[in-house]
């Protein structure tokens, strides 16, 4: 028998699924999968025949959870946390296949998954809702905004009255390590084979090859049309076994698929995690999901791209950012816009898009990852921009204008890509409504978006550049290019702290009640928590072990004897209490006990600098010793 991997939109319903369920009997669950404002998806198993006889219930919200086991914050509460879960029809329900438990037919044992909204009271206040309400608001003020300004529809070759709907459509590039579990390759190496490009698009060996070729086997089968898997920069090559095998596996891949609606495109990143993982954990692979899990190493970043097609009733696609000349402009007045919104109200979405420790660990210069608010459109229209080290590119295709798109490098795999594109796509309107009525043309925007720190503009800061052509990380100093594109947060109290320090930026992500009041005081509130309880008990328990492990040799010189020295006086500032001073670790936990966030987030600092200076110092103490 042929599995079935997702069920035909016609049967997203419960006439279609007592049709379709019992001629598969290897399906023996149902689950609703809704997703909480930390990015969580929830599982359960019911019964299929269980799942049948109430089915009806269950797609109207026969499943139930409570406040404490999803985050909600503030809106789930102890005494009022009763949260159901709702079906949603309009996007693919898949099976997920047990490959390790078999049926009395042989076959994998299946889960549906159906993807649902979490449901408190009488609104939806889950991930996946929030980007619902982005894409339906964003349709009926486009709608509104062109009705007003319809120079700026033709001018992207759409005739505002031929519109059938509008479409957000979204894609993510996946980048994640792979390792043998266990393996604990030293960051020289790995680095050494970074700088030396021993890895990047080179040929993918034994069972990483075999797993690889899988997972993209596995996710044509959902749907999700996968374009290319490849090897990254970071890894370096594995030993060769007895067995004709590999050991000490240690490497970096990205798995990308072909873009689709917004809350789609988000369903299939979380669907390809989840069959990439289980894919690799079946040939005893480890999949590692961190944005940075090695110091000194590439880390790994999911690139977001974005853009907005207008479905005209005859069925053809126009593509609202590119020009009507793709030979003459950049982009149409309204792509102008959307980039300009984006980039102008970036601090206040950064928090859905960095705001884990892990997420900012990426974000150093020199690592091709962005720190700056800053984006890239090519140095003409004849070359089309690949620069790095943005925040933001604009790809585009001459002889293809459904091509015209923005990719956005700031996203990690962790990030919650519901809410993230949800905040991209509102302030991305917010700067198209701005150039749509501002009347200006696409050259005219082009030269405003070009402006220098320092020029006066209606719409973008003074004090603030936002083009750059340029490798920001080489062209310009750490504080020029602060004073040019902003200083970056660099902790997660710093980025979190921006929802409540420029509030008329905010207003853009609020605008419809999309994001409204109490959801960004619940998204606020669980970042906030998320992050003290890592610090507490994760990071600094790993920093003490770190710490702990620093030892003194014998034989040593007299230069050893200085670096043990400061090594120790590091040691004992970072771990250790004493009458008269507390520990770096101590004041941090102490802090975050209080509610002393800003503290937090400056110890934090401190403690980060200070463990890279003892790792380095004892890195050079222990080579030389063991050199002698």
């Amino acid at each position: 028998m042929e599995l079935l991997y997702a069920i035909p939109e016609p049967q997203r319903n419960a006439d279609g699924l007592r049709q379709i369920l019992p001629t598969h009997p290897e399906i023996r669950f149902a689950s609703l999968a809704g997703v909480d404002l930390g990015g969580n998806d929830t599982d359960e198993k019911i019964p299929i025949g269980h799942f049948l006889s109430n089915i009806e219930e269950y797609l109207s919200g026969g499943v139930q959870t409570d406040g404490s086991s999803v985050v909600l914050p503030g809106i789930a509460t102890l005494n009022d946390g009763k949260v159901d879960l709702i079906a949603d029809p309009d996007v693919r329900w898949y099976v997920d296949y047990n490959y390790e438990h078999k049926d009395a037919a042989g076959l994998p044992v299946g889960t549906l998954r159906i993807p649902s909204f979490l449901k408190h009271g009488d609104r939806l206040i889950d991930s996946r809702a929030i980007l619902k309400r982005t894409v339906e608001s964003f349709d009926r003020r486009l709608r509104a905004l062109l009705a007003e300004c319809p120079e700026a529809a033709r001018a992207a070759g759409v005739d505002p009255a031929g519109v059938k709907r509008f479409e957000l459509v979204a894609a993510t590039e996946l980048e994640f390590w792979v390792r043998t579990p266990g393996a604990d390759i030293a960051a020289e190496k790995l680095s050494v084979s970074q700088v030396l490009q021993e890895s990047y698009w080179k040929r993918t060996k034994g069972s990483v090859r075999t797993a690889l070729e899988e997972s993209l086997f596995l996710l044509e089968r959902y749907g999700l049309t996968p374009e290319m898997g490849h090897k990254e920069v970071g890894g370096i090559k594995a030993a060769v076994s007895g067995e004709g095998g590999f050991d000490g596996i240690m490497e970096q891949l990205e798995v990308d698929w072909r873009y689709a609606t917004a809350l789609q495109a988000a369903d299939n990143e979380l669907l390809a995690r989840i069959m990439i993982k289980e894919t690799f954990r079946r040939r005893g692979l480890e999949v590692v999901f961190m944005a940075k899990p090695m110091s000194g190493v590439a880390g790994s970043g999911e690139h977001t791209h974005v853009s907005v097609m207008a479905v005209m009733a005859d069925g053809t696609r126009r593509n609202l950012f590119a020009p009507t000349d793709m030979k003459r402009d950049f982009m149409s007045p309204l792509g102008w816009g959307a980039l300009m919104g984006l980039l102008t109200h970036y601090e206040v979405v950064s928090p859905f898009v960095t705001a884990t420790n892990d997420a900012f660990n990426r974000l150093k210069p020199g690592f091709e990852a962005p720190v700056c608010i800053v984006a890239s459109v090519g140095h003409d229209v004849t070359l089309p921009s690949r620069n790095r080290t943005v925040l933001a590119g604009l790809v585009r295709d001459a002889d293809n204008p459904l091509a015209t798109r923005f990719e956005v490098r700031a996203p990690n795999p962790h990030t919650n890509t519901y809410l993230a594109l949800a905040a991209f796509y509102q302030t991305m309107f917010d700067g198209m409504a701005w150039a749509a009525r501002s009347g200006r043309t696409a050259q005219g925007l082009e030269a405003d978006f070009s402006k220098k720190s320092g020029e006066e503009h209606p719409y973008l800061a003074k004090d603030r550049a936002y083009r750059s052509e340029e490798n920001v990380f080489e062209h310009f100093g750490t504080k020029e290019r602060d004073a040019m594109f902003g200083r970056p947060p660099a902790t997660v109290w710093e980025t979190l702290r921006n929802l409540e320090a420029f509030p008329k930026k905010v207003a853009a992500l609020q605008a419809d009640d999309v994001f409204s009041p109490s959801v960004l005081a619940s998204y606020h509130a669980a970042m906030l928590l998320r992050w003290t309880t890592e610090l507490s008990d994760r990071l600094i328990p790993e920093n003490a072990k770190a710490v702990r492990a620093c030892v003194r040799f014998g034989g040593e010189n007299r230069l050893d004897g200085g670096r043990w020295q400061r090594i120790q006086a590091l040691r004992e500032d970072l771990a250790r209490d004493d009458v008269d001073r507390q520990s770096v670790f101590h004041r941090i936990r102490a802090a975050a006990a209080s509610g002393d966030y800003p503290a937090v987030s400056a110890l934090q600092l401190e403690m980060a600098a200070k463990m890279d200076e003892l790792q380095r110092l004892y890195r050079e103490y222990r080579e030389n010793l063991e050199s002698a």
